[in-house]
């Protein structure tokens, strides 16, 4: 019998780099809808384990923002037909609401995942994009269109450093 933790055959390893526990460097826009240049920075923690045997795998995160710590999830699915993951977003400040899910693939270490969003009432168009060129030091960013997907404005990004074993 197969063990939960055991990934099934055939399983992807996109997200295979992210598993274990990690140290994060964020640096956010102030105003995510870019209407001031103003940048925060503030350290986190993530820890991401495989679920759905190997197809799915959920990233819990320690957001030490400025003022205020909070947690929140990623939860990620693999769908094998499209080849495609889908990733939501749930903030534990609102845990009524789950993100519309961005929607990618990768290609040569980098994952572009796209959704249309709503949001403070401004339909928007929202990409992640990982970057694993660097397995040691991976890197995640997010940006918005307001003009589909015409231009792109970064507002967050993260450097993520693998927790050493003590």
């Amino acid at each position: 019998m197969q063990s939960l933790r055991q990934s099934a055959p055939h399983s992807p390893s996109d997200f295979d780099f992210e598993i274990g526990d990690w140290s994060v460097q964020h640096r956010r826009r102030k105003d995510l809808l870019n209407t001031s240049d103003e940048w925060i920075e503030f350290d986190g923690f993530s820890s991401t384990r495989k679920i759905l045997g190997g197809f799915g795998n959920l990233e819990e995160n320690l957001l030490h923002f400025p003022g205020q710590s909070y947690r929140a999830i990623a939860l990620r699915s693999y769908h094998a037909e499209t080849q495609t993951w889908s990733i939501w977003w749930l903030d534990g400040r609102n845990p009524h609401a789950l993100d519309s899910p961005v929607i990618g693939r990768f290609a040569k270490g980098i994952g572009l995942f796209c959704a249309d969003e709503v949001f403070l009432g401004v339909p928007t168009r929202v990409r992640f994009i990982w970057d694993t060129t660097d397995p040691g030091q991976p890197c995640w960013e997010q940006a918005f269109s307001q003009d589909s997907g015409e231009t792109w404005d970064t507002n967050w990004h993260m450097t993520f450093t693998k927790k050493s074993r003590i």
